[in-house]
Formats: structure tokens, sequence, C-alpha cells
């Protein structure tokens, strides 16, 4: 009687150690804007963890949404086994507005090319890029003054603020 039990049990318990087919590998953790105030540029930044396994090979794609106008800003990053977290940051922006939701599409693809999972997401500024100086303030890896901003070394009375063309 046991074993007859046993073996009619365990078809329920290997099912019961199986993942569900189709569980996102990556939940999206955090999204904001960075403003690097020494080297005048913002960026998008984007945290996902992974939550499970996905395919050697496979790869995140991301769109940012562009705040200057034009086409989105991409991004593509491979998917390592060992990184249990992704962060994607943007290329450099301009023309970022205080308050405005700025979309950013994110898909896992894996290495046939097929989409595994696809994430929409809004990021809102709490500044606009007038924040940000218009020159670096500082240049090369010593992170020495711009020449261009401190004049003969000097610091000036005002630094010239970022501005978007329109």
């Amino acid at each position: 009687m046991k074993r007859f039990l046993l073996i009619a049990l365990l078809p329920l318990m290997l099912a019961a150690c199986q993942r569900e087919t189709g569980a996102d590998p990556l939940k999206l953790t955090g999204k904001m804007f960075v403003f690097n105030y020494r080297l005048a540029y913002a960026t998008y930044m984007i945290t996902l963890d992974r939550i499970a396994p996905v395919p050697e090979g496979s790869v995140v794609k991301a769109e940012f949404e562009n705040p200057a106008g034009g086409a989105p800003l991409t991004l593509e990053r491979k998917l390592f086994a060992n990184l249990k977290r992704v962060a994607l940051e943007s290329p450099d922006l301009s023309c970022v507005k205080k308050g405005k939701p700025y979309k950013v599409a994110i898909s896992v693809v894996g290495p046939d090319g097929a989409t595994l999972q696809t994430l929409q997401a809004e990021v809102t500024s709490t500044l606009d890029q007038s924040a940000l100086p218009a020159k670096a303030l500082v240049v090369g890896p010593g992170y020495d003054k711009n020449p261009e901003v401190f004049k003969d070394g000097k610091t000036p009375e005002h630094f010239e603020m970022a501005t978007c063309p329109f």
C-alpha cells in the first residue's frame, strides 16, 4: 500500500518542484534621473533585479524617451548568470524638465532573438536641466578645474547654467 501511494504521489511531488513557465526573469526596482554637477550631464538610471534564470546569451534592451526630442536613446546590455542586479544608465541627456514623465521601454531578449519579457516605466525628474552648469566644472582623470570655467584658476562670480535650445 505504501509503495502504491508513493508511486501515485511521485508525479505531484515532482511537479511541485518545477518553476512555472513564463515567469518574468527581471523585476523593476528603481528608476530616476542622475544629475552629475561636476561633469555637467544628466542620465536615466534604471535598476532591475533578477528573479528567475534566463538563457545564456540573453540581453536587456532599453529605449529611453529623448527629452530633447527626436529618436529614443537606446542601450543594450548582456545578462550575466552571476549578476543578480542589472543597472541601465542612458547616454547623456539634455533638456530634462522638472515634473514631466518620460517613457522607458525595456525588453529582455533571449539568444534566439525571442522576447522573454517587456517592461514599461515612466521616470519623472525633480530638477530641470538648468540646475546643471553649462560646462563641466572638472576635466581629466584627476578632476582638475576646467580652465574654460575657472579662468586663470579663479572661481567665477556666477557659473553659466545649462539651457535647452527650445
